[in-house]
């Protein structure tokens, strides 16, 4: 053992005790510790890592019940044989031959990475401006709450819910407070058959596309739209009908005549912000029941709504059965957390649980229940109206800053949400502008990927405040319009 030497974070996420678990199951399984073969003294070992022995006694005891270590009184700790028993043996496979093997570039049917895709750097919290979307503030989320709540989900009757094999259905509770607290707020009912639990809305949109799409069908998404919605429903064949969005939300024109199903984000446009009117909203519906066209609403930002009254959802005002609602709790929640919904009618929840099956079988059943008991328990309402105070005073923030620095570029958001969309001056490379303001600490989206059109405006970039304080936001877009006027 002289020669291990376990590297242990005393300020780290985890404990020390389950840092040492760790350390010495890898050692075990393999080969560091030779199977039978003894492990130093509790006193000698703890010394050596500059720990408490009942550190080491407690790491030691926890892996010896659960079989990694053999206890033998007064001799010390061994490794138990047996526990290697699943490790597989053999030499090393053999480098192929040149030419062996499938091709597959050629094998692959479907490749993603041909797609556009958004990409975001992975340590924007290390960045002093991260004017990034779609990321939560730690500092907003309670922890306090949720620990309570997965307390709960941990009793003992919880446990024999969520650890069965739940097949395809779905967490009961969550979907009651689902139909009962959640749906409400955006003035839609729904039966729980018409309900269905996803991992967040790629997960909804994804059963959506496969269920609706296909290299017959035409698909109209928003211009600009979202990203990942364009990709996903491209991914099944169909052809993606650009639809034009104006200061109304997405135009209702002859190019709809296209379409077998539609996606639009109507309460808050994505990334325009743009919110959608009564009158279009209307006529969107008429035409839709008109035509037995499908009408998919994705909901993202459904509690981010701060300055005004709640407008209804599309879904809310669906007679004619048109609507799939899709709901997310990643905005609200934690994006982590990867829990939303779908709201649609049975027949058709009925096929996307079914295919959602055959995919995942259904979202994590202790997750489902922790969400459940965080919305009955009071939290979310209680985390909804704590967002909203802390978005609108970083909403104003950087209304005020743009304003300031960056007049005439952007329009406030009617709805709220957590963005800003603007449009610089012309000439602005804003894809050029995202890799110099990254330079100087400023995380940015540039705008040119929500586009289908294969030459896009350059000139637009989205400003997100979700994740940065208040009193950062006029600093960063102080220092952003610098950079802004320098390059044009």
């Amino acid at each position: 053992m002289r020669e291990l030497i376990f590297p242990v974070e005393h300020d780290g996420e985890i404990g020390l005790q389950a840092q040492l678990r760790r350390h010495l199951v890898d050692a075990i399984m393999d080969g560091r510790l030779a199977p039978d073969g003894p492990l130093p003294s509790c006193r000698r070992l703890a010394h050596s890592l500059g720990v408490s022995r009942n550190t080491v006694v407690l790491a030691y005891q926890a892996l010896a019940d659960e079989g990694f270590l053999i206890s033998r009184e007064r001799v010390g700790y061994f490794v138990n044989r047996d526990m290697l028993a699943t490790v597989p043996a053999g030499p090393a496979p053999e480098a192929a031959e040149a030419g062996r093997g499938p091709d597959w570039r050629r094998r692959l049917k479907v490749r993603p990475s041909e797609q556009r895709h958004l990409s975001k750097p992975k340590n924007w919290r290390h960045y002093p401006y991260p004017f990034i979307y779609g990321q939560a503030d730690h500092e907003l989320f309670p922890v306090t709450a949720w620990r309570m709540c997965s307390r709960q989900a941990l009793g003992v009757q919880a446990i024999h819910r969520w650890t069965d094999d739940s097949f395809d259905e779905d967490d009961p509770q969550l979907v009651e407070e689902v139909r009962t607290h959640v749906l409400p707020r955006r003035g839609v009912r729904a039966a729980h058959d018409e309900i269905l639990i996803t991992m967040g809305a790629q997960n909804a949109l994804y059963l959506i596309a496969h269920l609706l799409a296909g290299p017959k069908t035409t698909v109209g998404v928003e211009e600009p739209g979202y990203v990942d919605a364009r990709n996903i429903f491209a991914l099944t064949g169909a052809k993606v009908q650009p639809l034009p969005v104006d200061r109304s939300g997405v135009v209702v024109d002859r190019a709809l005549t296209r379409c077998d199903c539609v996606y639009v984000t109507p309460s808050h446009q994505s990334p325009t912000t743009v919110t959608m009117t009564m009158e279009r909203r209307v006529a969107l519906l008429d035409w839709a029941g008109r035509h037995g066209v499908s009408v998919i609403e994705d909901d993202y930002e459904a509690e981010a709504n701060f300055i005004s009254s709640p407008t209804s959802a599309l879904k809310a005002m669906d007679r004619d059965q048109s609507v799939i609602y899709v709901g997310s709790f990643s905005k609200s929640l934690a994006p982590g957390l990867r829990v939303g919904f779908l709201v649609a009618p049975a027949p058709f929840i009925r096929e996307a649980r079914l295919l959602r099956r055959m995919i995942l079988r259904h979202p994590p059943a202790n997750n489902q229940r922790t969400v459940a008991l965080f919305i009955s328990g009071g939290y979310y309402d209680a985390l909804v109206n704590r967002l909203q105070r802390v978005y609108r005073s970083r909403w104003e923030a950087m209304g005020e800053a743009l304003a300031k620095f960056l007049p005439e570029s952007a329009t406030m958001p009617s709805f709220g949400g957590t963005s800003y969309w603007v449009r610089g001056p012309e000439g602005l490379d804003a894809d050029a502008l995202a890799g110099t303001a990254l330079e100087e600490g400023i995380v940015i989206e540039p705008g040119s990927i929500f586009f289908a059109a294969s030459d896009p405006p350059r000139n637009f970039f989205r400003l997100g405040f979700s994740s940065i304080k208040a009193e950062k936001i006029a600093p960063g877009i102080e220092r952003l319009a610098a950079i802004i006027h320098q390059a044009v």
